[in-house]
């Protein structure tokens, strides 16, 4: 079969593509740019305002946050649309098409959590957080538990459903449920990740708990990281 170049539509890339016809070389096209897989983070738990996509990307520029945007959007990776009275606020999506990237995050996450280099104390975001909690669950371990959980960050709920091994996550109320935690993403994350106790935590004024305790001991423990890479024995520029 020949393979003919597509020519019927053109392509919203420009010059930033690599020319080869790897379609992950082409994945690369479409959102190798600095800061466009993180913005398309930002959006994988449902829709954003330009200002909450800032918030969750404290490092990056009006400028550039807008330059991707517009690339994703051009690439059919997002799209713009209007909320629903009476908010009526504009906000960005991921196309259905771009909610299909999220195996890409989790796999990169797994992988990238064993870099001997990875630094878990640097700022984490609401929805990393949250992707992060799809990612490493331990199906094993969870398995057998039941339970809504919510957490409460400076204002944003997300809930987290349990069941059958597989945790969901969304932004959403958080009323009824089992357990309630109320801190930040880095805080909830040195819980699950770094393993400071939850007593520490709270006496230190950093973490509020409400609900059952017990599941609130053991949610913790099922989000093991996996063992780190070896380090290299030379360091880069030293012999």
């Amino acid at each position: 079969m020949k393979l003919e170049k597509i020519t019927d539509m053109e392509s919203p890339l420009g010059k930033r593509r690599y020319e080869d016809a790897c379609a992950a070389a082409h994945a690369l096209d479409l959102f190798g740019e600095r800061w466009a897989l993180l913005v398309m983070r930002e959006l994988m738990l449902g829709p954003r305002r330009f200002t909450d996509l800032r918030a969750g990307l404290p490092g990056i520029s009006a400028n550039v946050l807008t330059q991707r945007l517009e690339g994703l959007e051009a690439a059919g990776v997002i799209e713009r649309r209007r909320l629903p009275p009476p908010s009526g606020a504009p906000v960005y999506e991921l196309t259905a098409w771009g909610y299909e990237a999220e195996p890409i995050f989790q796999a990169l996450g797994r992988w990238a959590s064993r870099s001997p280099f990875h630094d878990p104390t640097l700022p984490f975001s609401a929805a990393s957080f949250a992707l992060s909690l799809r990612t490493m669950i331990d199906v094993r371990a969870a398995r057998g538990i039941e339970a809504h959980i919510g957490f409460r960050f400076a204002g944003e709920t997300y809930r987290a459903r349990l069941a059958a091994g597989a945790i969901d996550i969304r932004r959403e109320g958080i009323e009824g449920a089992d357990l309630v935690f109320e801190a930040t993403p880095a805080i909830m994350a040195s819980a699950i990740y770094g393993g400071r106790p939850l007593r520490e935590l709270e006496e230190a004024g950093a973490l509020s708990i409400s609900g059952e305790r017990a599941l609130a001991e053991r949610f913790v423990t099922l989000f093991p990281l996996p063992p780190k890479a070896e380090a290299p024995r030379v360091q880069p520029g030293k012999s």
